[in-house]
């Protein structure tokens, strides 16, 4: 079979490699791993699915990540309804579903590689100070290159959808589709009302433990934080991740959606390499009639009998709203495109920003991630055995999360303001070589900072501060209307100072942690190496560490807001809460940014979720 060939390629390249320099072995394996896109040839020798031009659907899907994978999939159940599924990138490899990889999938044609621009407040141990925003270009969307943490939110996020002018978006309405998605296999939870065991995706714990993660659930009890089940009751607490993985293998909304029903049904086409260029609309009656798309240097048109749905992500779907006259009148003005209507897309933009750090070195000994650890017995266990437990299952070094109060914060008691990510290891994992590159980070931070770790094959752990609701607000627009050329954003991280604030709280939080007992029996102990820019502050001081949240500033996959929902009262608002483009027939936005106000979430989980709910809306409607 072409998985079993592509696996016995991937054991040969694997034991071929000589052990020599850890970075160089990762980076070849990375090479090899990337010429397994030959999926892509075998993809198109078994189903050479070649546009027609002029082919009308009922149905157009721009985007297959988790919200369009999933839409696209509930709409072709219907036999009578016929379904197009468009996606700029190619198709999953074996990389993608090799959880301990996520770090090196940044670096591939999978990530559309968008950057933002010159930030000068955050970002600045990056290159040029540019935030790398990675976001998937391939069957799965981001779903296919994240770290697969399934993490829904919040019941007052949902809630203040509701409140704000969303009806039919509160967590009593909205948890029915995160159920209806999730096919959890969470080893004591078998009885929650929370999880449903019979959906797409599969979500499950890691199996993949280290020492480290005990130590860290430990401590964080002994802090005075209860074990949580973060998708349950309540959020906050620790819990061990809980991830989009299969039997310890990546499970995209591909995976998840398409690719079991995509040969069964032959009323959904799936069209890779297909690239959206303009969304067409009818003037006279302000409708979507169908989209216009590039495949191998040529323009096709498709034509939608019912309606044009993106599901492009939050950075392609404003830019191809504004690419088709739906946008700011003064940024359509000056680029040429014709206003069809105006709308504020992209005038808003939040994420959640991160400090990578603090690290702490331990006096374990062989516990962190380090991919040159992967040996070719745990390879062969993977690949061959299909054994979930191997260090391959490792969801990028990521093993629990941490939800937390803060002092200042003026939200009820059970919405937490700050999440702490453990991640059993850190830049040092890959010698440098996938996540550095991924994330834009300077050489002199990994130089000064982790390259001894590396060399060392030190132990140690990561404690990623992530601010759940910042008050800083970005924005996205576009520089010129050639379709292909990349939107222009600016995520304006820590214009709000609060933010920064915040995140200095999270990282006293987790020093608190670390003085635990569980974690002072693993000699846990903050990384003592300075961070770049910042060595003329008292180490570990509070300016210390405003200046280290300003250097190692990070992302998460997580923005929203680009295409926000709300009533057209709402002068900030593109959609409506039936996901409807305000002033347009036959055209809705289905993806995260739709997703008002930041959420106590990954977003991953509620694009699915969200996918989920628009398909009931639009059956429904044309029942």
């Amino acid at each position: 079979s072409q998985m079993m060939s592509i696996t016995q390629v991937l054991l040969l390249l694997f034991l071929a490699i000589p052990r020599g320099s850890s970075g160089d072995v990762n980076r070849l394996l990375l090479d090899q791993l990337n010429q397994l896109g030959l999926v892509n040839l075998l993809e198109q020798a078994t189903r050479p699915n070649v546009p027609r031009d002029l082919s009308n659907y009922d149905f157009i899907v721009v985007g297959s990540g988790a919200s369009g994978s999933t839409l696209a999939a509930r709409l072709s159940e219907n036999p009578q309804w016929t379904v197009a599924l468009l996606e700029a990138g190619g198709v999953e490899n074996i990389a993608h579903h090799t959880p301990v990889f996520a770090g090196f999938l940044q670096e591939t044609a999978s990530n559309w590689g968008y950057k933002s621009v010159p930030q000068k407040l955050s970002c600045l141990g990056m290159n040029n100070h540019e935030c790398a925003l990675p976001r998937g270009k391939v069957l799965g969307g981001t779903s296919s290159i994240n770290y697969m943490i399934y993490n829904r939110g919040n019941r007052r996020d949902f809630d203040g959808w509701a409140e704000s002018g969303n009806p039919g978006w509160s967590y009593s309405e909205v948890l029915p589709y995160f159920l209806r998605s999730e096919n959890a296999q969470l080893q004591g939870l078998e009885h929650s009302p929370y999880h449903n065991h019979s959906g797409p995706l599969s979500v499950e714990y890691v199996r993949f433990r280290t020492t480290l993660v005990d130590a860290f659930v430990e401590a964080s009890v002994e802090s005075g934080l209860p074990v949580t089940d973060y998708n349950g009751e309540s959020q906050l607490g620790v819990s061990y991740v809980q991830a989009t993985t299969r039997n310890g293998r990546r499970h995209s909304a591909y995976s998840a959606y398409i690719k079991p029903v995509r040969d069964l049904r032959s009323n959904l086409h799936v069209f890779t390499f297909a690239r959206v260029t303009r969304v067409l609309i009818d003037e006279a009656t302000k409708s979507a009639y169908g989209v216009e798309f590039h495949y191998k240097n040529r323009a096709f048109t498709f034509k939608a009998r019912k309606e044009v749905i993106l599901s492009a992500g939050t950075f392609n779907s404003p830019q191809l709203l504004m690419l088709s006259g739906i946008g700011p009148e003064d940024n359509l003005k000056a680029i040429g495109v014709p206003l069809v209507k105006a709308l504020p897309v992209g005038r808003r933009m939040f994420d959640h920003m991160c400090h990578f750090g603090p690290t702490f070195v331990t006096n374990t000994t062989g516990q962190t991630t380090f991919t040159s650890r992967v040996t070719p017995a745990e390879t062969l266990s993977y690949l061959l055995a299909g054994n979930p437990a191997t260090r391959l299952s490792s969801i990028g070094g990521v093993e629990a999360l941490a939800f937390l109060k803060t002092g200042r914060s003026d939200l009820p008691k059970d919405w937490p303001d700050i999440e702490l990510i453990m991640v059993a290891g850190s830049l040092a994992s890959d010698e440098g070589s996938g996540l550095k590159r991924g994330a834009n980070f300077k050489d002199e931070i990994y130089d000064r900072m982790y390259r001894d770790l590396a060399q060392a094959q030190q132990d140690h752990f990561t404690l990623l501060v992530m601010q759940f609701h910042p008050k800083s607000v970005g924005r996205l627009w576009l520089r010129d209307r050639n379709p292909l050329s990349w939107p222009k954003i600016d995520p304006k991280y820590f214009v709000a100072e609060e933010d920064v604030e915040y995140l200095l709280d999270g990282i006293k939080a987790s020093l608190r942690i670390i003085q635990m007992p569980a974690m002072q029996r693993i000699g846990a102990r903050l990384l003592s190496k300075p961070v770049p820019g910042c060595e003329h502050l008292e180490f570990a001081s509070d300016d210390y560490w405003r200046c280290s949240i300003r250097t190692l500033s990070y992302t998460l996959h997580h923005q929203v807001a680009t295409c926000r929902m709300g009533p057209e009262t709402d002068p900030t608002s593109v959609v409506n809460h039936q996901l409807k483009v305000h002033g347009l027939r036959r055209l809705r936005v289905v993806d995260t940014s739709v997703i008002p106000v930041p959420p106590t979430a990954h977003t991953n989980a509620a694009a699915f979720m969200i996918g989920e709910k628009a398909a009931d809306m639009i059956r429904s409607e044309w029942k």
